[in-house]
C-alpha cells in the first residue's frame, strides 16, 4: 500500500468518528515501554534526521553535530546524518497551486530505514503537512495517520525515534495566510500529547512561537523566518538549542550563538566548517542513494566516495582537536 493510499484509508475510517479537539489516537509500537535513557542517544553509532527543506538546509543539524563534537564523546560520538528532503510531508497531501506533487516520507521511509540502519531518528515535519490552508479535520486527520505510520515502522526496524514538533509559522510575514500558525500550534498540541503514549516528543514549536513573540514585543519587525516558513541562523540554532538541552547540554541553553559557545569550550571554528562540509556531503549522496520523488533535487556523490571523503574530513576534525 502506497503512501497516499494508506493516508486516504485511515482518513475514511476516522473521519466520521474523530471530532477536531480529540487527540485519543493509541499507539500501536511502544506505549508501555519504558523509553531508554537519553544517555544512549550520546553512545548511539549513527544519528539520523528525517525532515523537510528545513532538515534539507541542515543547518541545525550541522549546529547539533558540532555540539556533540565539542562534548568529547567518546570516539567522538554518534555519526550524525541529514537526509531531509524539501517539500516532503508525512500526510501525503499536496496543493493544486504546487509545482509538483509533494513527496511522502512513505514513499521512501521503508528504503531509507533499511539502507541507513540508524540507531536513533529525530523527525521533524508536520510544516508542509497541512499544505497552507486552514484547520481541517481531514487534513488533521491525515497528519496524524501519517505521522503514527512514521512512528511505528521506524520503531519497527529496531530504531529509536525522537519527534520534533514543527517550527513557528510567522504570521506577520504572510498575513493572507496568518490561520497557518493555528493549524501548526494545533498539530504540535498533538504530537505533544503523545507523549502519553509512550513516544518521545521534543517541543519545539511551543519554545520558538513564545521566543518570536517575545522578541516581537521588543521589535515588531523581528522574525525568525523571512518567508514565514524558513528559520535563518539565529532560528536553526534556536533550534539546535532544544534539542541539545533535551538531551542533557545545559550549558547551550545560555549561549546566544553556537559561535559562542564554542568559543567558550575552546572548540576551533575550523572544525565546525569541516563538519558542515561532512554533514552536506553525506546529506546528497544520502538522499540519493535511498531514492525519492521530487524534481530538482542536486545530485550527490556515489555513496562509497561520499564516505571515503566523509572519513577524510572526520581525520581532519581529529587532527584540528588534538
Amino acid at each position: 500500500m502506497n503512501c497516499r493510499t494508506f493516508i486516504l484509508t485511515f482518513v475514511a475510517l476516522c473521519f466520521s468518528v474523530a471530532p477536531l479537539k480529540s487527540f485519543a489516537q493509541k499507539s500501536t509500537s511502544s506505549a508501555s515501554t519504558q523509553p531508554p535513557s537519553r544517555e544512549q542517544i550520546l553512545s548511539a553509532r549513527r544519528i539520523v534526521f528525517l525532515g523537510d527543506s528545513i532538515t534539507a538546509g541542515a543547518t541545525y543539524v550541522i549546529d547539533f553535530a558540532t555540539v556533540l563534537r565539542s562534548q568529547k564523546l567518546p570516539n567522538g560520538g554518534p555519526e550524525v546524518l541529514s537526509v531531509g528532503l524539501s517539500s516532503e510531508t508525512v500526510s501525503g497531501l499536496s496543493e493544486e497551486s504546487h509545482p509538483f506533487p509533494r513527496p511522502c516520507v512513505h514513499e521512501r521511509l521503508t528504503r531509507a530505514l533499511s539502507a541507513l540502519k540508524a540507531d536513533v531518528v529525530f523527525a521533524c515535519y508536520g510544516m508542509n503537512c497541512g499544505v497552507y490552508m486552514p484547520l481541517d479535520e481531514e487534513r488533521f486527520a491525515a497528519f496524524r495517520a501519517g505521522m503514527e505510520k512514521l512512528h511505528n515502522e521506524t520503531v519497527a526496524s529496531g530504531a529509536r525515534i525522537v519527534h520534533i514538533t514543527p517550527p513557528y509559522f510567522d504570521p506577520a510575514r504572510k498575513p493572507t495566510q496568518a490561520f497557518y500558525a493555528d493549524v501548526l500550534l494545533k498539530y504540535s498540541e498533538w504530537l505533544v500529547s503523545q507523549r502519553a503514549q509512550g513516544w518521545e516528543v521534543i517541543d519545539l514549536h511551543s519554545a520558538m512561537r513564545e521566543e518570536a513573540l517575545k522578541r516581537k514585543a521588543l521589535d515588531p519587525k523581528f522574525t525568525f523566518s523571512n518567508d514565514a516558513v524558513h528559520p535563518g541562523a539565529e532560528g536553526h540554532w534556536l533550534m539546535a538549542q532544544q534539542i541539545l538541552a533535551w538531551l542533557g547540554d545545559s550549558a547551550v541553553a545560555e549561549a546566544p550563538t553556537l559561535e559562542a559557545l564554542l568559543q567558550k569550550r575552546q572548540f576551533p571554528i575550523a572544525a565546525m566548517k569541516l563538519i558542515e562540509q561532512r554533514v552536506q556531503l553525506t546529506k546528497n549522496s544520502w538522499v540519493q542513494a535511498i531514492g525519492h520523488n521530487r524534481p530538482g533535487v542536486a545530485k550527490g556523490l556515489p555513496l562509497e566516495e561520499a564516505s571515503a571523503k566523509a572519513a577524510d574530513l572526520d581525520a581532519q576534525v581529529d587532527a584540528l582537536l588534538k
